[in-house]
């Protein structure tokens, strides 16, 4: 007998990184939303909201975000051992 193998479809998993990646990405994620947030924060107060108002945020995040980036990296354990002393680990 001869049979033919009925073509399995293709599923699509999104592919994830390791474990070892987490602060990594969790950095590039708080670094990416907290630049943007305060590059609009601080635009405004600075120059207010006028016509170059978001080309003026975009020139601000060039800069801040890969500061932030950079400052979670250095920041996160110091936060990690600031909270295991003041928070209960058991509820």
């Amino acid at each position: 007998m001869n049979q033919q193998a009925t073509p399995q479809p293709m599923t699509c998993r999104p592919r994830k990184l390791s474990a070892r990646a987490t602060p990594y990405v969790f950095a590039l994620y708080m670094a990416t939303i907290m630049a943007f947030l305060m590059s609009l924060v601080i635009t405004a107060a600075n120059a207010g909201i006028e016509t170059d108002y978001l080309s003026n945020v975009l020139h601000a995040y060039k800069l801040a975000m890969p500061v932030a980036f950079l400052c979670i990296l250095v920041v996160r354990p110091i936060v990690v051992k600031l909270v295991a002393l003041t928070v209960h680990p058991h509820r």
